[in-house]
């Protein structure tokens, strides 16, 4: 049996981080916790309410407390896309396992995505998806200590991919 470890996941939103984090948690017999509905549990409502509410800097301290809620043993840990704005909250996930980038082209990006307002997509307003994903694609690979691509493979390949890095 495979070393139980923790596992922090990031990527863009469509990625594939919780269909991704399930698949290894099961593998690796941990716990899963996607932090975006940690978030909506605790604050009673979905994610577009919460930024419309309270504002992308007021999101952004509020993601960052659920974050830096996430316990030592959290097993695989699907984040929010907009996690990497935070150096503290990334500090904290960093330190309870290896941060896995899951990369996705833009262009199947905006084919998995649709509608970024009813995803939850915290963005600048005006803010095209092509800005976003060249902003965070940045971020996401300073914190990245593993990436794997999910260009044109299926869960079960980018799962192996994640655990051959490990």
């Amino acid at each position: 049996m495979e070393k139980k470890q923790n596992l922090i996941l990031i990527g863009m939103p469509g990625a594939g981080k919780s269909t991704i984090g399930v698949l290894l948690a099961k593998r690796l017999g941990v716990s899963f916790l996607d932090t975006d509905i940690l978030m909506q549990t605790g604050e009673g409502c979905f994610l577009q309410e919460t930024i419309a509410k309270h504002g992308i800097n007021g999101f952004r301290r509020i993601e960052e407390s659920y974050l830096l809620s996430v316990v030592s043993d959290c097993g695989v840990v699907a984040t929010g896309g907009s996690a990497v704005y935070s150096e503290k909250a990334m500090a904290h996930l960093r330190s309870l396992g290896p941060a896995v980038y899951l990369k996705i082209g833009l262009e199947a990006l905006k084919e998995r995505l649709g509608n970024l307002d009813e995803r939850g997509v915290l963005r600048m307003p005006g803010q095209t998806l092509d800005r976003l994903y060249v902003e965070r694609r940045a971020l996401y690979e300073h914190f990245a200590d593993i990436t794997v691509s999910t260009a044109g493979v299926t869960p079960d390949q980018v799962v192996a991919s994640v655990l051959q890095q490990l």
